[in-house]
This record gives structure tokens, C-alpha cells and sequence, in this order.
């Protein structure tokens, strides 16, 4: 009956927690509105098929460089396809590198961070010692290497970031984990028996998470800018397919600059948009789950 006073006066319960958060996100006006433009960034990404107007990867050199039009949106590129058709099926490229990447990174930072931070000792040491190796390297350097090496396509830039990008959520939630690990209702979780698996993803990491959550918002932009970088380098998603990345390629000629300058605007734009709308999500997060 003690241990049980204990965990109730000493942890809220999780859906409590949930509920508070909600609570202040939706206080964060900006926060608010960007979720809003990045769920109907995704619903449009989703349907782009449905859509989109024109076929992204349909020339026309007659139609090279018109300027927004009913016909044509958001004008056409160098090579007279419809910019708004390929701008629609770029958000698909570079969000799902986004969303996909930092999940999976998400899913190994917690498993290697809630291993080393629970047991820690000699596991945590040979764990943290390969995270350090890793984050040794110089990734985007590393990045370019490895998607030089090998065909450049959506799954094998998604392999890099993931391999790449999941050093820092371990180390956040091993932190975490280690100030969780000993309080009284994971001592109590231990008394009746519980498995450290059960204990681990059940009572710690659900009080230990948001930190992680956060960062994962706020690494999506830097996943889309970077994919969106490796693309306007040539080394990502490769043509006819369309990404942002690879449609300011497109624009470097200096005819498109002068002549038809809404081709580099509008894609730019969009990576924007996109990387600021998950900053204000992730800092409307960060105050949701101040407990201060």
C-alpha cells in the first residue's frame, strides 16, 4: 500500500501528462499553425496522383518557361513540364525522406539509449563508446561518399540518414532514462516482478520520451534540407522523378534565373515552409512537455 502511495504522488499518470501537453501546444499559436500547414502539406503529398494537373515528368518545349497560368499553376520549367505537378510530387520525395528517416532513427536511438541507460555499466560503456565512433564521422561528407557509391534513389538515401542520423536520440534518452531509472515507481515495478523490458517501455520510456520527440521534429527539417541539398548536387533523386532538391538543380541556369525566376522561387519556398513548420511544431513540443 506504501509503494503504491509513492507512485501515485510522485509520477503523474501518463495520460495526464498526454493531456497537459495537448493543452499548452495548443496555446503555442504557431505552433498550432503549423501543424495545420504541414498536415495539409502531407494530405497534398499524399494525393498528389489525384491532384496534380499534369504528368511531372510530361515535356513540352513549346511550353518551356510560361508563367503561372490556368493552365499551368505554378508556370512550367526549362523543359515545359508543369511545375506545380512536379512540385506536388517533390513534397512526396522529401517528406517521406523526412518522416521515414527520423522514424527509424527514432526506433534505434530509443532501443540502443533505453538499453544503455537502464543497465548501464560495461553495456553502457561499449554502446556509448560506438555512439562516440559515430558521431565522429563527418556526416554530411560521409553522407555524399556513401550515396556516390551506390545508386542514388528514395530507399538509399533513407538507409543513409538512418544509418547516419539516430547517434543523438540514443544519447538524449539514455540521459533521461538514467534521472527515471530510480525513481519510486520503477523501484515498485521491480518489487512485483516486472521484466526489465516490460519496466523499460512501459513505466520509464513513456516519462522519458519527450526530449526525443522534439528533437525528431526538429531533425525533419534538417533531413528534408539535406536530401533537397544532396538532390540540387545531383547526388539524390535523379530525373524524371521530381524533388525539391532536383527542381532548383534545374534553376541554376541563368535563362531560368532571369527569365522565369518563379522556378527556383517556388521550390525554395516550399523547403521553407516545410523546415519552418516543423521548427514551430518542435518548439510548440518543447513547451508542451516543460513540466515548469
Amino acid at each position: 500500500m506504501n509503494v503504491a502511495v509513492s507512485n501515485n504522488t510522485t509520477q503523474p499518470a501518463p495520460r495526464v501528462i498526454k493531456h497537459r501537453a495537448w493543452g499548452r501546444f495548443k496555446r503555442n499559436k504557431m505552433a498550432v499553425v503549423g501543424l495545420v500547414i504541414m498536415v495539409a502539406l502531407i494530405l497534398l503529398a499524399l494525393f498528389a496522383p489525384l491532384i496534380a494537373t499534369h504528368d511531372p515528368a510530361e515535356q513540352d518545349l513549346l511550353q518551356r518557361l510560361k508563367p503561372p497560368s490556368k493552365e499551368h499553376w505554378f508556370g512550367t520549367d526549362d523543359l515545359g513540364r508543369d511545375l506545380f505537378s512536379r512540385v506536388l510530387y517533390g513534397a512526396r520525395v522529401s517528406l517521406s525522406v523526412g518522416i521515414f528517416s527520423v522514424l527509424f532513427n527514432v526506433i534505434i536511438g530509443v532501443i540502443v539509449g533505453s538499453i544503455a541507460g537502464y543497465y548501464g555499466g560495461k553495456t553502457d560503456s561499449i554502446l556509448m563508446r560506438f555512439v562516440d565512433m559515430m558521431l565522429a564521422f563527418p556526416q554530411f561528407f560521409l553522407l555524399i561518399a556513401v550515396v556516390t557509391l551506390f545508386k542514388p534513389s528514395l530507399f538509399n538515401i533513407i538507409v543513409v540518414f538512418v544509418v547516419f542520423g539516430w547517434m543523438g536520440k540514443s544519447r538524449l534518452l539514455r540521459g533521461q532514462i538514467m534521472s527515471v531509472k530510480n525513481r519510486e515507481y520503477v523501484d515498485a515495478a521491480r518489487t512485483i516482478g516486472m521484466s526489465d523490458f516490460r519496466i523499460i517501455f512501459v513505466h520509464i520510456l513513456p516519462n522519458a520520451i519527450a526530449p526525443v520527440i522534439v528533437s525528431a521534429t526538429l531533425q525533419m527539417g534538417g533531413m528534408i534540407l539535406s536530401e533537397s541539398t544532396l538532390s540540387f548536387l545531383g547526388l539524390g533523386i535523379q530525373p524524371p522523378f521530381a524533388s525539391w532538391g532536383n527542381i532548383l538543380q534545374s534553376a541554376q541556369n541563368l535563362t531560368v534565373m532571369t527569365k522565369a525566376p518563379w522556378v527556383p522561387i517556388i521550390p525554395g519556398f516550399m523547403i521553407f515552409l516545410t523546415i519552418m513548420c516543423f521548427n514551430f511544431i518542435g518548439d510548440g513540443l518543447r513547451n508542451a512537455f516543460d513540466s515548469r
